[in-house]
């Protein structure tokens, strides 16, 4: 194998490689709006995230809509606290 050889090999593995990482940059750029756009025409979402609150680095309440149900969840610490349901809250 001479140097021009050599040379062929290195450049062509420096461009597979480049490759690689400007579709793994567009993936991650432009994947998670396709992504959406593709389940909002199949149909409406039955859950999803009102709001969140950061309450510290360590936790974080989530509000989740589940159909017409509204849930609060607090997350973090390794553990899910979910809202206990009341004798009073519609089911």
């Amino acid at each position: 194998m001479n140097l021009i050889d050599l040379a062929r090999a290195i450049f062509g593995l420096a461009f597979v490689l480049g490759l690689i990482g400007l579709c793994a940059w567009a993936a991650r750029r432009y994947a998670p709006q396709l992504m959406a756009k593709l389940s909002a025409e199949r149909g409406e979402r039955r859950m999803q995230v009102v709001e969140t609150l950061v309450l510290d680095p360590a936790r974080r309440l989530v509000l989740v809509r589940v159909d017409s149900e509204e849930r609060l969840i607090l997350l973090g610490e390794g553990k899910e606290l979910i809202e206990p349901r009341g004798p009073g809250t519609a089911a």
